[in-house]
């Protein structure tokens, strides 16, 4: 048994050869079922290819990365973290805005970013932790 985290979950299934499982154990992680044009949630199906499927047994990394999400392990590859594809990330991040805040600019001079709001601003942070 391993544990893999998903951005809404934590789930405990088996798995060999990395992150190859059952089909349903797939279905548990993912909310993708596999069927034989791929792998499908509701009308949408992604094509595997053949090195990915193997009788019932889905290598879920593999798709995983295939939909643009990143699937990494830990060393022992005991624990494995499936994020959010990128094109999900930015789509939660398009509505979100930063909360107000007042910084002096370089000239000494304090700005709050709610000055700001309509324009493109690059916020470049640091910390020596």
């Amino acid at each position: 048994m391993i544990v893999i985290l998903t951005p809404t979950d934590q789930h405990d299934v088996a798995t060999r050869d990395g992150l190859w499982m059952s089909a349903a154990d797939a279905e548990k992680v993912t909310g993708w079922t596999l069927k034989p044009e791929g792998m499908c949630r509701a009308e949408l199906c992604v094509p595997l290819p053949e090195t990915a499927v193997k009788g019932t047994d889905v290598d879920v990394a593999a798709f995983w990365r295939k939909l643009g999400g990143p699937a990494i392990a830990s060393e022992a590859g005991d624990v494995w973290a499936l994020g959010a594809p990128a094109d999900e990330r930015n789509h939660a991040l398009e509505g979100l805005m930063a909360p107000d805040f007042t910084l002096p600019d370089v000239d000494g001079v304090p700005r709050s970013l709610s000055q700001l709001r309509g324009t493109k601003v690059f916020l470049a942070t640091w910390a020596s932790w």
